[in-house]
C-alpha cells in the first residue's frame, strides 16, 4: 500500500473487517475521521487512518470501551496502560465466572435450594479475614475439652486452607465443601470424637506429644525423607541399611523426648507402628471414620492449597516396614 494513496470506504471495510456503517460511526463520533471527503461525499482513508481502524477493531474484539479507545488515539494514555487496565478487568470477570461455575456445579451435584445458592455465593466471595475466622472457630470448638497432649490442637490448627487470589474451580468447590462442613455441629462433634479416641491413649498420645511432633515436622524431616526413599526403592526392611535408618530415627526421637535410646524403646516404637498399620488395614470402619472426619478436612485443605494429600495406604505400608526394621534391629545380630 502507498502511504500517500487514498482508499474508498468499501476497501477499508474489507481490509479492517469492520462494516461500512461502523466506519461511518467512528467518523461521526470523531474517533477516526476520513482523510478526505470528495465533493460527491465519498469518504477516503489513507494508510494511517486504516491502521487506526484496524487497532480499533482489535481493541473492540477485546471488549475495550470506546471512551478508552478515544483516549488512546488522542494520546491521553498508552496502549500498554490501556491493555493492562483491560486485562485486570477481564481477569476479575474470569474469577467471577469461575466462582459462579463452582457454585452452580456444587448446587447441581447436591440438588441445592435457593437458600443454599445464596450461602455458597457468600462462601466464595468471603474475604480472607472471614475465612480465617471460620477455621479458627472450628478448631476452637473442636479443641475445647479435648484430652490430648498440650499443643497438639495448635499444631492441627496450622493445617488450614489458603485459598489463592486466583483459585481454580476445583479449589473453589473444595472450599465450599470445607466451609460448609466446618460450620456444622455434627462434623465438629465427629472430628472431636475421632481425635479424642485416637490421640488420648497409646500409641497416638505418644505421637501427639510436643517433642515427637517437633521431631516429625522439624528435625526429623530429613531422616524421614531418607526412610521414605528407602521404602519406595524396595529396600528390604531387615537389610542393614534399613535398620541403620530406623535406628537413627528412633535414637533421634528418643533424644528430643528426653529418653535413653535403648532397644526397649525401639521395640515400643515398633509396636506403635504396627498398631498404626493395623489401624489402617484391619479396621476398615475406623479408616472410614478417619476419611469422613479429620481425614476429610485434611484432604480438602490439600486440594485448596494444591499440596499432595496424605495417603492412608502408603502410611500403613511404611508403618509396617518401619516396624519390621525396628524389630530386626533389636534381634540378636541385628
Amino acid at each position: 500500500m502507498d502511504d500517500n494513496e487514498l482508499y474508498p470506504i468499501g476497501y477499508v471495510a474489507r481490509r479492517t473487517g469492520l462494516n461500512v456503517s461502523a466506519i461511518r460511526y467512528y467518523s461521526e463520533a470523531e474517533i477516526v475521521a476520513p482523510t478526505r471527503v470528495t465533493d460527491a461525499g465519498h469518504r477516503l482513508y489513507d494508510i494511517r487512518a486504516i491502521a487506526r481502524l484496524e487497532l480499533i477493531r482489535t481493541l473492540r474484539d477485546l471488549d475495550a470501551g470506546l471512551d478508552d479507545i478515544r483516549r488512546l488515539l488522542d494520546g491521553e494514555t498508552s496502549l500498554h496502560d490501556l491493555l493492562a487496565a483491560h486485562l485486570e478487568i477481564v481477569e476479575r470477570q474470569e474469577r467471577g465466572l469461575r466462582a459462579r461455575r463452582a457454585v452452580l456445579r456444587t448446587l447441581v451435584k447436591q440438588g441445592g435450594t435457593a437458600d443454599q445458592a445464596e450461602l455458597m455465593r457468600k462462601l466464595v466471595s468471603m474475604p480472607d479475614e472471614e475465612r480465617e475466622r471460620l477455621i479458627d472457630d472450628f478448631w476452637n470448638d473442636v479443641g475445647e475439652g479435648l484430652d490430648v497432649p498440650s499443643g497438639f490442637v495448635e499444631r492441627l490448627r496450622t493445617m488450614r486452607p489458603r485459598l489463592p487470589e486466583d483459585p481454580t474451580v476445583t479449589q473453589l468447590e473444595a472450599w465450599i465443601e470445607l466451609a460448609d462442613l466446618v460450620q456444622g455441629e455434627e462434623f465438629r462433634n465427629t472430628v472431636r470424637s475421632y481425635l479424642q479416641d485416637t490421640y488420648s491413649t497409646f500409641p497416638g498420645r505418644d505421637m501427639a506429644a510436643t517433642p515427637i511432633q517437633n521431631f516429625i515436622y522439624g528435625t526429623g524431616t530429613a531422616i524421614m525423607e531418607e526412610i521414605m526413599a528407602a521404602y519406595r526403592s524396595g529396600l528390604p526392611a531387615d537389610s542393614p541399611r534399613a535398620q541403620e535408618l530406623v535406628v537413627r530415627m528412633a535414637d533421634a526421637a528418643a533424644g528430643v523426648a528426653g529418653r535413653q535410646p535403648t532397644a526397649e524403646l525401639r521395640e515400643r516404637l515398633a509396636t506403635a507402628y504396627l498398631m498404626a498399620e493395623q489401624f489402617q488395614r484391619e479396621e476398615p470402619e475406623e479408616t472410614t471414620r478417619y476419611d469422613v472426619t479429620h481425614g476429610r478436612y485434611l484432604s480438602l485443605v490439600a486440594v485448596i492449597n494444591e499440596t499432595p494429600p496424605d495417603t492412608g495406604e502408603e502410611f500403613a505400608a511404611v508403618s509396617a516396614w518401619m516396624a519390621a526394621a525396628l524389630r530386626a534391629s533389636v534381634r540378636p545380630g541385628g
